[in-house]
Formats: C-alpha cells, structure tokens, sequence
C-alpha cells in the first residue's frame, strides 16, 4: 500500500478504470477482471478501481497501480450498498488497497446509522487508510469534506432515488466541486466518450473513473443497437 502523498501524485491528472462485473454478469470472475485491469494498465489508465477482495488480490498478480478498493454487497432494508459496513472496510483494509471507496450519501446505512454517525469511528480506526466518499449530491460532498474523507467522489449521482433521471455525466456537481473544496475530487459516473472526458479534466478534476464505456461489453453492445433502433 503506497502512502496518501504517493497515491495523490501517482492518480493525478489520470484515468482510473473501473474493473468490475455483478454476479449476474457474462464476466464475473477474479480471473477476467485481472486480465482486464492488465489490459487498462498497459492501455496507460493511472489506477484501477475494484470490487471484491478476490478481484483485488488477482488483479494485484499483475498490476502494479493504484487502487480503489470497495466491496458491493446488499443488506436487507438499506439502500447502501457501496462499502456499507465496517466489515467490508476491515476486509479491504487488511488486503491493503491504497484508497477505499464508501457510499457517503445521505441514506440509512445497514447499521440503522448516516455517515455522519459511523464515519468518524471509522476514521479515528483507520487512521492511516485513505478514503473515497461516493456522493450523489453537493450537500452530501460537503458533509463527507466535514467529516474528513480524503477524496470526493461523484459516483452516486443519478443512481440514488433523489437524483434519478440527471443527466451524467453530471458536469455541473463536478464543477461545482472542484471549485469549492481544496481536496481532491474524483469524477466518476456516466462518462462515456473520450471528449468528455477531457471536458471533465478541464474543470480541474484531479482524476476521473471510466468502467461500463470501456470494461461491460453487454452494456457497451446494448448503446450501439439503441442507436439503430
């Protein structure tokens, strides 16, 4: 695991490429997702991001970057799913990935509890581990730049019941972000073409996450036969 100064210097002004596939999906192996942040890495991608402490272990075999660790897994009667217990912090926490991403969105989490709860044990736990606040609104990136996160992410927007149907890559919260907060912020979501992602790097981001345009070739397939409809 490299320190918060290294990482900063090393995902600068980069690509991070998110390699992940759901059970239910055609490539859902630790194996395929290896082969697949191998293929980013030599592509030139900066870092990778990741779900699973299998993926992460296979993908670690043969890349050698940056890495956005979180763990997916559904609670009954909470909508957070992202990293949404301190067991799956531990267990990213001891496979040692550089950056844990976490839901920081308003939302009950499985514990009954709100990030602004449950953050500040974590943060006094794991004093030395970076982490990612994925948000889904500005509101919510301020709380998670209150509470301390090292990085704020965009990745929720769109995805929570509140912000459905916005249009992403959401350019606006990007912006605004990156013009009033002095952490890095991380643009993640919906970014599909190669032109906006250089529009995103001109606000000033200090890296940004790409996963379905380049690594879910059903989803990839599914937006080229909607185009002929």
């Amino acid at each position: 695991m490299n320190n918060k100064d290294n990482v900063f210097e090393l995902i600068k002004r980069k690509l991070i490429v998110s390699c992940q596939a759901l059970p239910e999906e055609p490539l859902h192996s630790p194996y395929i997702m290896g082969r697949m942040a191998y293929a980013a890495m030599l592509g030139g991608a900066g870092g990778i991001r990741a779900n699973s402490v299998e993926d992460i272990q296979e993908i670690k075999k043969t890349v050698q970057l940056p890495i956005i660790g979180i763990i997916k897994k559904v609670y009954e009667g909470s909508e957070v799913f992202i990293t949404p217990t301190l067991k799956e912090i531990d267990l990213l926490y001891r496979e040692g990935v550089d950056i844990i991403a976490l839901d920081a969105t308003k939302r009950i989490r499985p514990d009954g509890k709100t990030i602004s709860e449950v953050f500040p044990q974590i943060r006094e736990e794991y004093k030395d581990q970076i982490f990612m606040a994925d948000c889904s609104t500005y509101e919510e990136a301020k709380e998670a730049y209150k509470l301390g996160f090292d990085y704020l992410g965009t990745t929720l927007s769109g995805y929570t019941e509140y912000t459905k149907g916005k249009n992403l890559p959401d350019i606006g919260l990007i912006g605004r972000l990156t013009r009033d907060f002095n952490i890095p912020i991380i643009a993640e979501g919906g970014i599909w073409t190669p032109e906006q992602l250089k529009d995103i790097f001109d606000l000033g981001v200090h890296a940004a996450v790409v996963g379905t345009a380049i690594t879910r070739p059903m989803e990839i397939t599914k937006k080229f036969l909607n185009a002929i409809k």
